[in-house]
Parts: C-alpha cells; sequence; structure tokens
C-alpha cells in the first residue's frame, strides 16, 4: 500500500505530467498530420516531406534543446523563492531564440542544395524535400520565440496553460493542412510543401497566443517581463545548460536523421515507410518525454529549495511510473501494429514494412522508458554534460556501427538500422541510470 506522502508525490507529478503529455501530443500530431495527410497526396509527396522532416529533426530537437535550459533554471529560482531573476532568463532565452534561428537561415541557403544531393533523389522528392525545409525554417522563428515562454507558463503558472493553448492549434494545423496541401479553400496545392507552410503558421499563431497569455494573466503581473533586461551571465547559464543539453538531444536525433541517408538506398517505399514508422514513434516518445519535462520542473524546485531527499524520491516514483504505462502501451502497438500501419498508407507493399518497422519501435520505447526520464532528472539537477557524452557513445560510437553492420555484412537491408537503434537506447539508458546514481550520493 502506498502511503500518504507517497500518495501526494504520485498525485503531484500526475497533474504536471498530464497536461505536458496533451501538449506533447499536440505538438507531435502536427507531424502526424503531416505525415498522413502527405501519403494520401501521394507517395512522392509522402517521401519527399519525409526526406525535410528526417533532416530537419536533429535541428529542431537541438535548437530546442538548448531553449529548454530555461525550464531547470527558473524551477531552480521558484525553489530558492527568487522569482525576480524569472525575467533575465526569459530575455536571455529569446536573444538567443533569434541568434538560432539567424543561423539556421544562413545555413539553409548555403548547403541545402549540397546536402540533398547526397542522398540522390529523385527530381520530385528533392524539389519537395527543399521547399518543405524552407517552410519549416522560415516558421520554426515563431517556434523558437514560444519555447522559453512554454518554459516559463509550465513553471510559474502551470503546464495546464500550455496544454490549452496547443490543443487550440492542433486542429488549426489540420485545418490549414487540408488547404495548403489539397489546394482547399483557395489555397494554393502545395502538397508535401503544403505541411511545411501549415506547421510554419502554426508556430506564429501560438507565438501570438502565448503573448496574450502572459499579458493578461495575473500571475506574470510581477516578474517584470516586460522591463528589458540584458545579462551576460544569464545567457553563460543559460548556454552552459543549453548547449550540453541540445548537443547530447543532438547526438540521439541526428542519428535517426542520419540514417535516412543509408535507408534512401533502399527506395522510395523503404523511405515512406521508415518515416512513417518513425511519426508513430514519435507519438509514442511523447510519453516518456512528457515524464522526462514533468520531472525537471518538480526535481529542479526540490533541488532548488535544497530538498534533496524528496527529490531522489520523486526522481524513482517517475521513473517506475513511467515504465509501467509504456509497457502496457508497447505490448498493444505490438499486437495491432498491422491495423496501425493502416493510418499512414494503403499500398500493400508500404504496409509490410511498416509493420516491420513497428516491431522494433515497440522493443525501444521499452528502454526510452527509464532512458528519457532520467534525463529529465538530471536536468532538474542541472546535470546535462553526461547525457550528451552517453548519447555520443550510445548512438554514433554503437548505434550506427553496428546498423552498418548488419547492413553491409549481415544483409539485413533497411531494418538493421531500426534492429541497432535498439540497443543504442538499452545503452543509453543503462549508462544514464548509473550518472543519476551518482549525482544523488553526491547531493545526499
Amino acid at each position: 500500500m502506498l502511503n500518504l506522502r507517497t500518495m501526494y508525490r504520485l498525485r503531484r507529478l500526475i497533474n504536471v505530467m498530464l497536461p505536458v503529455l496533451a501538449t506533447q501530443l499536440a505538438i507531435i500530431g502536427m507531424n502526424f498530420f503531416d505525415a498522413t495527410m502527405s501519403g494520401h497526396a501521394g507517395a512522392e509527396q509522402l517521401a519527399g516531406s519525409s526526406i525535410g522532416g528526417s533532416l530537419m529533426m536533429p535541428i529542431i530537437a537541438s535548437s530546442t534543446g538548448i531553449l529548454m535550459a530555461a525550464t531547470p533554471i527558473i524551477a531552480h529560482l521558484i525553489g530558492k523563492n527568487e522569482k525576480d531573476s524569472i525575467a533575465t532568463v526569459i530575455h536571455s532565452g529569446l536573444i538567443l531564440s533569434i541568434i538560432i534561428e539567424l543561423i539556421l537561415l544562413l545555413a539553409y541557403f548555403f548547403f541545402i542544395d549540397d546536402i540533398l544531393a547526397i542522398l540522390t533523389l529523385e527530381p520530385d522528392v528533392y524539389y519537395i524535400a527543399k521547399y518543405y525545409m524552407l517552410a519549416l525554417i522560415i516558421g520554426l522563428s515563431g517556434g523558437l520565440l514560444t519555447f522559453p515562454l512554454r518554459s516559463l507558463t509550465d513553471t510559474v503558472a502551470g503546464t495546464a496553460v500550455s496544454m490549452k493553448i496547443y490543443l487550440l492549434a492542433l486542429p488549426i494545423n489540420a485545418f490549414l493542412n487540408y488547404c495548403f496541401i489539397y489546394g482547399n479553400f483557395g489555397a494554393p496545392k502545395l502538397g508535401g510543401i503544403g505541411a511545411g507552410v501549415a506547421t510554419a503558421i502554426t508556430y506564429y499563431i501560438l507565438l501570438f497566443i502565448f503573448i496574450a497569455i502572459i499579458i493578461n494573466n495575473p500571475q506574470f503581473k510581477n516578474l517584470a517581463l516586460f522591463n528589458f533586461k540584458f545579462s551576460l551571465k544569464s545567457i553563460k547559464e543559460y548556454l552552459g545548460i543549453g548547449i550540453p543539453n541540445g548537443m547530447g538531444i543532438f547526438m540521439e536525433a541526428s542519428l535517426f536523421g542520419f540514417i535516412i541517408i543509408f535507408i534512401s538506398k533502399f527506395g522510395t517505399n523503404y523511405i515512406a515507410a521508415h518515416q512513417a514508422a518513425m511519426s508513430f514513434s514519435s507519438v509514442l516518445y511523447m510519453l516518456p518525454l512528457s515524464f522526462s519535462l514533468a520531472l525537471t520542473i518538480i526535481i529542479g524546485i526540490e533541488v532548488g529549495a535544497k530538498r534533496y531527499l524528496e527529490a531522489k524520491k520523486y526522481a524513482y516514483l517517475g521513473l517506475i511510473v513511467s515504465f509501467l504505462c509504456v509497457l502496457s502501451i508497447v505490448g498493444l502497438v505490438f499486437y495491432f501494429r498491422d491495423y496501425i500501419a493502416l493510418l499512414y498508407a494503403t499500398d500493400t507493399t508500404l504496409l509490410t514494412y511498416i509493420a516491420h518497422f513497428l516491431i522494433y519501435t515497440a522493443a525501444w520505447q521499452l528502454f526510452d522508458a527509464i532512458a528519457c526520464p532520467i534525463q529529465g532528472i538530471l536536468r532538474g539537477y542541472k546535470d546535462v554534460k553526461a547525457a550528451f557524452y552517453v548519447s555520443m557513445l550510445a548512438y554514433w560510437g554503437i548505434c550506427l556501427p553496428l546498423g552498418m553492420f548488419l547492413d553491409y555484412f549481415m544483409t539485413q537491408g533497411a531494418f538493421a538500422y531500426w534492429q541497432s537503434m535498439v540497443l543504442g537506447v538499452a545503452t543509453s539508458a543503462v549508462l544514464l541510470f548509473f550518472r543519476l546514481r551518482y549525482i544523488e550520493k553526491r547531493f545526499i
């Protein structure tokens, strides 16, 4: 039986986590609509947007990983009852958002053609991928500016605020996809590129809603958010946490994006099936990620208040609940994988490939149920460098070489890289667990 204190911790964890989960599902829902609606516009449209999405995924993930530093910093300030410093953190995040967007735009215009040329794509797929990415990068400026504001609302006002905003944005994105992919309601028919345009517009809508909420919500009135404060010290702290965190996420996400280069040689059907399975995997990943983000907030507040034993108890409670939740869902995915494939395609060959990829998806989600929440816990301690080194070793030192070995020497084909990713995630989970044990012993 759970005692009253454990029940309180569980309730607090769930109250923070469930709105985060709804928010993350709304975010991934945009990618889900991109994939499914592009797929129904044609295999070339899905393949083109898939290539663009795969190449953009590590960029978006690492950029938001840098900006994610605001969450543990603000959580520590709340735990220490130093809310007067929160505005400086937000201003630092907004400055870094603008810098990141400028770097991405310059990189696109100078390098995109060379990058896509490596993939030797069919002309139509090449064209769709190139301009899908351009739309995403332009829209990402709104998305990056939104991220520090989301960190603010999640930690100060509660995660339910972001949940309501993103749930509102989901049907907006679906409607815009319907307009720009298929050419409805007077919009141009852009196919896969239209999915990028729709997502870009949605990013800016989200930004304006967050600004409106912050202006009108009384919980933010005393934070002096609109009195601009530049602090080099704050930016250095932001980068000190953000860069290792972003690079750690990049090590993992870039591998998933980089693998498309090896899979592309097997043809358009494998590309489309890979992306469809990745899209569904991203949906499943939202559960452990939600625990991760919620634990960053809770652990950050507890550590900021120097309640280190409470932080440890929240950490292990979160890990147990995360694993049990993912375990139950993974069983359903394995059993219903053939039906899940129907969400993405109707072609018999595509359905077979997608269902096969989903077997490996189910396997690595079990390990991510441990690895991902631990990353969030370590962020709550402001310990982020270890995750970077672990990701570099697990994904680039083990996963990619093993995938190439299974492909070129064991003739496992496109599935080789998914088989190797299971081992990569498992390695990450084990190493991160040992790091967590070390950090807890150091603090307690």
